[in-house]
């Protein structure tokens, strides 16, 4: 199978052009994204990943089962989920899957230079290139809201899952998350872009050109994601597509108010700023507040005000 090659650097062309295509906004973005992606999220394949994952899957499908012979990302990107899955021993063998060639190459480079078992293949999530029963479990993290049809490609996952296979979606945006944490984004690039013109802080300014261009990716984010999801709406989606032990679970309220600015004022400076110190800082923040979200405020707040929703079933 030959993949189409990426494109790195989406034009202004092709970003007006993708307002009106979701799927190719997908590919632009995401191919654009994919060689500082790790970067710009933080993301590594370390001790702090690989328990982020397996804590992530493990709070909403449980322990049971593992390790899964054969698994699958949907939506891939960089392989973050199912490869910090497979170094924490909750998979064996996987396979990475993205609309973004970009994306895939780097996973699939990631998961060589890590030593796993891994194939991949560009793929969109609606019209899944594997046959029926061929998973024990498909796994996602923020792949869900990119998809148009969110229905059609559960529907797909339980087509290539085997009977009694189980899926496990991370890291969806919620309704009332998706809305605060996009206002606290906004309000961070524009604090921090503004005040870093002051001549004294004129060390803290990325050029114009990379704020520019982190603009017109931004312009492209908008694009790409499509949906936000209500908890209980999500479970009657994946019902309705034929799933059975169906169970959704929400987290981070206050790691996601601090986390939203935090990563902005990271995108918005230059990176030789952002010392050791201050990624200790704010790891630790963040595993703080997180404590604080799992352990007293879930047990008190609704679900719907938490950003991230998880959701899992199992095909009948």
């Amino acid at each position: 199978m030959t993949d189409p090659a990426p494109n790195p650097h989406a034009t202004e062309e092709e970003v007006k052009a993708a307002y009106s295509d979701p799927k190719l906004a997908n590919i632009l973005y995401h191919d654009w994204e994919a060689g500082t992606y790790d970067e710009k999220w933080s993301i590594s394949y370390d001790e702090r990943c690989i328990s982020y994952a397996t804590d992530v899957f493990n709070a909403v499908a449980g322990e049971e089962g593992q390790p899964y012979p054969t698994a699958m990302e949907l939506g891939s990107g960089t392989g973050f989920f199912l490869l910090n899955l497979m170094q924490g021993g909750v998979i064996k063998k996987g396979s990475v899957t993205d609309l973004s060639p970009g994306m895939v190459q780097v996973a699939l480079r990631n998961a060589e230079n890590l030593g796993l078992d891994v194939d991949g293949r560009v793929a969109d999530a609606e019209r899944i290139p594997y046959p029926d029963n061929s998973f024990d479990l498909v796994v996602g993290h923020a792949v869900l809201h990119h998809i148009p049809d969110v229905p059609g490609a559960l529907r797909e996952v339980l087509r290539v899952l085997k009977p009694g296979g189980r899926f496990v979606f991370a890291g969806e945006p919620t309704k009332i998350g998706n809305f605060y944490a996009r206002k606290l984004g906004q309000l961070t690039w524009w604090l921090t872009t503004n005040v870093t013109k002051v001549p004294a802080l004129s060390g803290w300014r990325r050029p114009q050109e990379e704020l520019d261009e982190s603009s017109r990716a931004a312009a492209l984010e908008a694009v790409v994601d499509i949906h936000t999801f209500d908890p209980s709406e999500l479970e009657r989606m994946a019902l309705g597509a034929g799933a059975v032990d169906v169970r959704a679970v929400t987290e981070e309220f206050s790691a996601a108010l601090a986390g939203w600015p935090i990563r902005t004022f990271e995108a918005a400076v230059p990176q030789e700023k952002l010392t050791v110190r201050w990624r200790m800082f704010a790891y630790q923040l963040w595993l703080r507040l997180s404590a604080l979200d799992k352990k007293v405020l879930s047990k008190v707040l609704p679900r719907e005000l938490f950003y991230n929703v998880m959701i899992t079933g199992i095909k009948p």
